[in-house]
């Protein structure tokens, strides 16, 4: 499946949302250094509920740390300063889905570490900022998945 990748994250219950999105389609949840909050956090914990359990949770010093460890097959940036639409790519099982922290999304040095095909964004209506982390995840997570014929689900 996939590799979710937040960096930094800032806000326990868009974590603990997305620690469930990643239960409940088989995507694997990799936390880069520094956290926002500790892993223990009541907020984090009552917006994953139960599901915890059933995630793959791995925290990483930082992004190097985790490209070593996951050496994964391809690194893709969310972010509103990507120029690629979301959907105008084909996504392949071992792909990384980046995000950024929740108030200043990611740092222009890790953008641009990307070639310009690997910036990916959501569209959203001119003058908005962006939109939530968990919401921006659960869209290209599952639009990745509806490409591989959502493998692996029970219909």
């Amino acid at each position: 499946m996939y590799h979710v990748v937040l960096f930094q994250p800032e806000i326990p219950p868009n974590t603990g949302n997305i620690i469930r999105l990643c239960a409940n389609c088989g995507a694997q949840l990799h936390l880069i250094r520094p956290l926002g909050f500790d892993m223990s956090d009541k907020q984090l914990r009552r917006a994953g509920l139960d599901y915890h359990e059933f995630a793959k949770v791995q925290i990483h010093d930082d992004l190097a740390a985790f490209v070593q460890a996951i050496q994964p097959r391809r690194m893709l940036a969310c972010s509103t300063k990507g120029g690629q639409d979301y959907t105008g790519i084909q996504y392949e099982p071992g792909d990384a889905l980046l995000f950024g922290p929740e108030t200043r999304g990611l740092p222009l040095e890790v953008l641009e570490s990307l070639p310009p095909e690997n910036r990916l964004r959501i569209p959203m209506l001119p003058n908005n900022r962006s939109l939530n982390l968990a919401n921006a995840v659960s869209i290209i997570v599952y639009e990745a998945w509806r490409q591989q014929g959502f493998d692996g689900a029970e219909r």
